[in-house]
């Protein structure tokens, strides 16, 4: 086992800093349409003129939108890794 420290460059502190980003930028993202469209804005969307898929759109986001955003999310951050990783000089 190493016991040595290693230290953080700062390319690495960098590296990291951008990956955080990204995902508190996705959590954020996420929360929005699955808790603010989904239950608080509910009552609001439900009394829109149009609908999707014949129902209103907070029953939607409750239960179609928040599902297809979240794997959009997944599929987004995975891209974005990829592209980072490159970035930096970090790809398999």
């Amino acid at each position: 086992m190493n016991t040595e420290q290693h230290e953080l460059s700062e390319r690495d502190k960098q590296y990291w800093a951008t990956n955080l980003r990204l995902i508190i930028t996705c959590v954020c993202i996420w929360a929005v349409v699955s808790y603010g469209f989904a239950l608080l804005l509910r009552p609001l969307l439900m009394n829109l003129p149009f609908g999707f898929g014949g129902v209103d759109l907070g029953f939607w986001f409750s239960q179609q939108g928040s599902v297809l955003t979240f794997l959009a999310l997944v599929f987004f951050y995975s891209w974005r890794m990829n592209r980072l990783d490159k970035e930096f000089g970090l790809e398999d």
